[in-house]
């Protein structure tokens, strides 16, 4: 449990799909926890991109005609073989990140458990089935679904491996090569995972990672990958749709998120409280599916508010390799500008700061206090903005009615949460709540590792989904192949056309009778 050696910087940059890195430029990966440099990364191009695609493109085609049970015996190799590694990886996504460790092992755990599911499952999704024809026994129907071809992934810093693998996995599943462009701050995370899938019998040219600037490699994917799948700010996904709307390409995104979450006057506070506290502060509050809202019950609001800010105040910040920290380091002095000003905008409109509120330069350079605010107003940039940090606020409310609405008041739609002291009664909230997941005495974890369900937003939240068979069939073309056999569509052995034309309506009409029709 340290930082990654300069020997496995080195091993895992000769993996990156750039020819002659020895000739390019380079940026420095930072330590998030010390801010110091701690390797370096060369820099691709739009041309490295291309010769990625275009040799991905020829190993494609032999891996779209493997059986996707062959295909699904290099998942399972590849999931076993993170659970092996567990460590290392969790030591490079804190390197690169600053999370804390349990945070850095949720990521691992993620992305063999998504490995796993999908060398089970996804042999069936795929598998060739017969659905019913326009005449029965007359049309025979199959259904089949084939590969898109290269799939390109853009993937951000905040969980360098999830989003790195868990998407491409699903792709490399149903028959497609990927070609991923990682996040400048935290390339190795993906460096470090396609060293496994190479070792659990992939070849290297279906999945490479190209690291490099968006404006360039990540343009690149959008003029020349047949599917992108893309993690990220809502504006920066509303840009790369309209781009790939103008190729006609398929296109999906999970973007920003202003999550809610509702406390009703029947929750238990013991258990509410460290809830609460995980679905804001996981990862820092550097999650698209965190909290940022919390609309608590005024029968509880005050008991609520005092128990969660001492909550607050006695979490563990640190920058250690182990599982002794509550929450570490943000990710770049960016974020935490960014956390900052909103904690500082919402105090001068009104806001009170309960709990944090401040940078701890004394802990490393990118530390920022988990943040309780009360009384934020309308006008402060964090009501509706996305903070993307550990920066939450608390909203009073005379109702649940009252808690739904405001939950739903929001251009976003990607995670809710709900604490109440039944089930029934939790249930009945959830349905009502616009976001593309809600999450029951939880914050954000159940719902997004059950991977056979699907994952994803409303709104400017995103489009299409991840997980289950929706996340799998996305990167599919569909086929239906229909075969007529013994009696023609407009016509009928020994019938004249004309008797079979009057007769066919009343035919059609009468199929509703039949089962399944």
């Amino acid at each position: 449990m340290a930082k990654p050696t300069p020997e496995t910087f080195d091993r895992l940059r000769e993996l990156a799909a750039i020819d002659k890195p020895e000739d390019r430029a380079t940026r420095p990966v930072l330590e998030a926890f010390s801010g110091a440099e701690m390797a370096t990364i060369p820099v691709g191009t739009a041309e490295d991109l291309q010769t990625a695609v275009d040799r991905a493109r020829v190993v494609q085609e032999g891996w779209a005609q493997l059986s996707p049970a062959k295909r699904a015996k290099v998942l399972d190799a590849f999931a076993e073989l993170v659970h092996k590694h567990a460590g290392e990886l969790m030591d490079m996504a804190q390197a690169e990140t600053g999370k804390a460790r349990s945070y850095a092992q949720e990521e691992v755990l993620d992305v063999a458990l998504t490995a796993r599911f999908y060398a089970l499952n996804g042999p069936k999704m795929l598998a060739e089935h017969k659905v019913k024809g326009m005449l029965p026994g007359a049309t025979s129907v199959r259904v089949r679904y084939q590969p898109k071809g290269v799939v390109g992934v853009i993937s951000p810093w905040n969980y360098p491996l999830t989003l790195a693998v868990s998407d491409a996995v699903a792709a490399l599943m149903a028959g497609n090569a990927v070609v991923i462009k990682p996040d400048s701050q935290t390339p190795y995370c993906a460096l470090a995972l396609a060293e496994l899938l190479y070792q659990a019998g992939l070849p290297r040219e279906l999945y490479a990672v190209v690291p490099g600037p968006g404006g360039v490699v990540g343009q690149a994917i959008m003029a020349t990958t047949d599917y992108v799948m893309f993690t990220g700010s809502s504006e920066t996904g509303a840009s790369l749709a309209e781009q790939a709307g103008r190729r006609l390409i398929s296109f999906s995104a999970e973007l920003g998120g202003k999550n809610p979450l509702i406390l009703t006057a029947s929750a238990n506070l013991d258990e509410a409280v460290p809830g609460v506290a995980r679905a804001c502060y996981s990862n820092s509050g550097q999650l698209c599916i965190s909290i940022e809202r919390i609309y608590v019950d005024k029968k509880i609001a005050d008991e609520f508010t005092t128990r969660f800010a001492e909550y607050v105040k006695n979490m563990t910040l640190a920058g250690t390799y182990d599982f002794n920290a509550d929450m570490g380091s943000l990710a770049s002095a960016a974020q935490v500008e960014t956390a900052e000003a909103h904690v500082q905008d919402a105090v001068a409109k009104g806001a009170t700061i309960v709990a944090g509120g401040k940078r701890r330069a004394d802990l490393g350079p990118f530390f920022f206090e988990p943040t309780v605010l009360t009384g934020v107003t309308e006008e402060a940039t964090c009501y509706a903005a996305e903070t993307f940090g550990p920066v939450v606020s608390i909203y009073p409310v005379d109702s649940t009615d009252e808690a739904i609405k405001r939950a739903n008041d929001t251009e976003y739609g990607l995670n809710a949460s709900v604490f109440a002291g039944s089930s029934s009664e939790a249930n009945a909230i959830a349905d009502q709540l616009r976001a593309g997941t809600v999450n029951i005495n939880e914050g954000y974890a159940a719902a997004w590792a059950s991977t056979a369900a699907p994952m994803g937003g409303m709104g400017i939240s995103g489009v299409g989904r991840r997980h289950g068979t929706e996340g799998l069939l996305k990167y599919c073309e569909s086929q239906t192949v229909a075969e007529q056999r013994f009696l023609g569509i407009d016509r009928a052995p020994f019938v004249p056309q004309s008797l079979y034309r009057a007769i066919t309506p009343t035919a059609v009409r009468a199929l509703k009778y039949l089962p399944g029709r």
